[in-house]
């Protein structure tokens, strides 16, 4: 099967009248190689149901196709998400009746829309929204197992950063939640049409459970926030609103073992989890 080059995505754009927008974060894949390379270090295996968010005009979804039973590709744009199908008719008759369009918001999307039960998410992500879709993906399809996503490379770093790093913060320490997270590979900004003016990254998630509390996921999260909404001061000055007091929140990280003095970016997502369990109860009126 031939997948899209730099003439094809352009050709087909033009007769779609298409032009990328930044405002939903469109940077199409013009490199075969790259959509390859993709699917390779994605590791996907026959039977499984891949989502795809942001399929473009369909460069990874055809390298997809052959090597999975189902690609689920999520698609905002209406233009793009009608002229999908179509492509793979074109393109790769046989494999057609394994391609799922939903003309949605990956962002909005939950088990019922996507008439599967998604395994493995592979994608190259709008960078405008890439963290807010992996974090609601792995929230509300529990299906998945582990994913591949391209993101800007800043924020491959973000989501793949160890704690004590100077870029580790609340991408880092959500996704850790759901997943390990590390970082695989590099891309650069010319396999794209048109090219960003950065530099883009593979992250690699895979699927374990959260670290045993009886907070829950929202509490968690919650401190997590508090903590990096100031993150230069100490978690007892960062978490003062959050509990109540600056008072309480000492006595929160005290009994969850943690030093006041500490500050966010040096704990893990565990530390955070122990840190929910002691928030004082609110106060109602």
């Amino acid at each position: 099967m031939s997948l899209l080059g730099p003439v094809e995505v352009r050709t087909l754009a033009q007769k779609l009248n298409i032009r990328p927008t930044k405002k939903l974060g469109q940077n199409f894949v013009i490199d075969a190689g790259t959509v390859r390379r993709i699917v390779r270090t994605a590791e996907p295996v026959a039977d499984d149901v891949v989502i795809e968010v942001g399929p473009g005009l369909g460069s990874l979804t055809l390298a997809l196709l052959p090597e999975v039973a189902r690609v689920v590709a999520v698609e905002i744009d209406p233009v793009l998400a009608e002229q999908l199908p179509l492509t793979v008719a074109e393109r790769a008759p046989e494999l057609a009746d394994r391609l799922t369009v939903v003309h949605a918001d990956a962002l909005r999307v939950w088990p019922s829309d996507l008439g599967a039960e998604p395994t493995a998410l592979v994608a190259n992500l709008p960078y405008n929204v890439s963290v807010p879709v992996v974090l609601h993906l792995l929230q509300a399809l529990p299906s998945l197992r582990r994913g591949l996503v391209m993101v800007q490379a800043e924020v491959a770093d973000r989501l793949a950063a160890a704690p004590g790093s100077k870029i580790y913060g609340i991408p880092s320490l959500k996704a850790a939640w759901y997943a390990d997270v590390r970082r695989a590979g590099p891309v650069g900004r010319n396999v794209f049409w048109p090219a960003p003016n950065v530099d883009s990254g593979l992250v690699s998630l895979v699927r374990r459970d959260p670290p045993e509390t009886s907070a829950p996921r929202k509490e968690v999260f919650a401190a997590i926030d508090a903590a990096f909404a100031q993150r230069r001061k100490t978690l007892r000055a960062a978490l003062t609103s959050w509990a109540g007091t600056a008072a309480a929140a000492e006595e929160a990280l005290v009994k969850a073992g943690v030093d006041p003095s500490a500050r966010g970016e040096q704990l893990g997502i565990a530390d955070f989890a122990r840190i929910a369990e002691h928030r004082p109860p609110v106060e109602t009126a």
